[in-house]
C-alpha cells in the first residue's frame, strides 16, 4: 500500500507515538507515580504536537527540499501549532486550574451551608481538564524529538 511508503506521514505518526510514550517515564521520574493515562493525554513533557509537526516538516525538507512550497506550508503549519500549544492552549489550561479551585471553594461553602455530605465526590465535582497546553520547554523538547526522528529515519533507514 502506498500509504506505508509515505515517509513524512510515518515520521509524524512515530513522533506522536514516541512523545506520548516518553511522557510516562518522564512523569514517573518527576513524581514517582506511574500514570499510564498519559499515553492518551494532552499536555506534559514532551509535546507530541510539536514532535509530530517538526518530524513532518523535517521529513518534507528531506523529500522536497528547503526551497519547496510544500516545505514552506509545513513550516508555517508547525509554527502555528507550536505557538498555539504554548499560548492559547496553555492559557486555557491555566484558566481551568483556577475554575477548578473556584468550584472546590464553592463546594466547600455549599457543604457547610447544606447537607452535601451525603453525596459522593463524583456527584459533587467534575473537574475541567487542566493539561491542555504546554510550557515552552515542553514544546521545545517535542520539536527537538520530531527533528531527531526524521533525521534518524532519513540517515539510517531510507
Amino acid at each position: 500500500m502506498a500509504i506505508f511508503q509515505n515517509i513524512p506521514l510515518l515520521a509524524a505518526l512515530l513522533g506522536i507515538l514516541l512523545a506520548q510514550f516518553i511522557k510516562i517515564p518522564v512523569t514517573y521520574f518527576l513524581t514517582r507515580k506511574l500514570d499510564w493515562s498519559l499515553i492518551t493525554s494532552t499536555g506534559s513533557m514532551p509535546s507530541s504536537h510539536s514532535a509530530a509537526v517538526t518530524s513532518l516538516t523535517t521529513a518534507i525538507a528531506y523529500e522536497s527540499g528547503l526551497a519547496s512550497p510544500l516545505f514552506a506550508v509545513s513550516a508555517i503549519f508547525a509554527v502555528i501549532v507550536m505557538f498555539d500549544a504554548t499560548g492559547i492552549r496553555y492559557q486555557a489550561g491555566q484558566q481551568a486550574v483556577m475554575i477548578n479551585k473556584m468550584r472546590i471553594d464553592f463546594q466547600t461553602f455549599v457543604q457547610e451551608a447544606k447537607g452535601w455530605q451525603q453525596k459522593d465526590d463524583e456527584q459533587k465535582i467534575q473537574e475541567l481538564k487542566t493539561l491542555l497546553g504546554h510550557k515552552p520547554s515542553e514544546v521545545f523538547v517535542g520539536a527537538l524529538l520530531g527533528i531527531i526522528i526524521s533525521i534518524v529515519i532519513y540517515t539510517f533507514i531510507v
